[in-house]
């Protein structure tokens, strides 16, 4: 991990969470492995550097940063996420993970192009559109920002005249960059959702999460047993909010083409069985994962060790690996 005339280079963790990454941070710090802290909020970078004075930038950025005041680091992600690709870095989740983590629009469109079963979903920019851009979907719909972030600016709407009044009244939730989908809403079969983690682009794990509320899509594995600690979290029995699970070998290698033809190394794929026909939908896209709370006794594994090697492994070798 040196550059061109020998020096030794850091590590850099591109993050602007408080929480999130404290683990890694932790796991890095009790193997001895330097690596600096790099808020993104608060970062500056010369466009007309070469070389990157870091062996590796892993990008831990989050596109629900608007959330705790930091919107500006959001576009400002992509331009750096697009100098470092410009200058050849070692970059895990880099521009084109990044570009997928901060728009929806651009999910849809990669699900469709892989033939990926997913919602319906139609793009507007003005809250008159909705209307319109329903007609032909079954009711309930969903409308989304194209920026969000841990079910940040979904709204759902039972009926027409409920999405008519939203849109009378400039209800919708546009975002930070004023533009939202229209989506058909699926209704998950026994309430439950399923989050498949990837390390390297490969599968890691996966966990059920039982939704508490229809109508909250907050489901960050990170907090959500926090987020309802009346309940279960990690246990076995039927009252449990989140539970490991093994998904089909058809699901695991969906989500992996999904992640590869992505560029996202580190992130996970939510899907859910419909009520309605019995299919599997393919929904959400996050190149961003703090890994479930409580892992040991969730998963059965602490999945920060196997971060810690990853990033390691690609700091000395910066082309991936997908072997692992």
């Amino acid at each position: 991990m040196t550059d061109r005339n020998g020096s030794a280079r850091p590590i850099a963790i591109y993050y602007e969470h408080p929480e999130w990454f404290k683990k890694l941070f932790e796991e890095l710090d009790r193997r001895g492995i330097e690596y600096q802290k790099i808020e993104a909020h608060n970062h500056r970078f010369d466009p007309t550097e070469t070389e990157s004075p870091y062996s590796l930038i892993v990008n831990r950025m989050s596109p629900s940063a608007w959330a705790r005041g930091h919107t500006h680091a959001i576009p400002y992600t992509l331009e750096y996420c697009a100098h470092l690709k410009a200058i050849g870095a070692n970059v895990i989740n880099g521009y084109e993970a990044y570009l997928h983590e901060f728009s929806k629009v651009r999910q849809t469109r990669l699900l469709k192009s892989l033939d990926v079963k997913h919602p319906r979903s139609r793009v507007i920019n003005h809250p008159s559109q909705a209307p319109a851009a329903a007609e032909g979907f079954s009711f309930p719909v969903i409308t989304k920002a194209n920026i969000g972030g841990s079910g940040a600016g979904i709204q759902k709407y039972d009926t027409p005249e409920e999405l008519q009044r939203a849109a009378d009244e400039a209800g919708i939730d546009f975002g930070i960059d004023n533009v939202a989908l229209v989506q058909e809403y699926i209704p998950p079969r026994g309430e439950q959702i399923v989050r498949v983690e990837v390390l390297n682009s490969k599968f890691l794990y996966a966990i059920q999460l039982a939704l508490v509320d229809p109508n909250s899509f907050n489901l960050c594995p990170g907090s959500y047993c926090r987020r309802n600690e009346d309940l279960a979290c990690g246990v076995d029995g039927r009252n449990a909010l989140i539970e490991k699970i093994t998904p089909p070998r058809e699901v695991i290698e969906t989500v992996e083409k999904i992640m590869q033809t992505a560029g996202i190394e580190v992130g996970g794929v939510e899907y859910l069985v419909s009520d309605k026909d019995g299919e599997i939908y393919y929904y959400d896209i996050n190149a961003l994962s703090n890994f479930v709370a409580d892992a040991q006794n969730v998963i059965g594994f602490d999945p920060w060790p196997l971060m810690a090697d990853f990033i390691f492994d690609r700091a000395q070798h910066p082309a991936p690996a997908l072997s692992i």
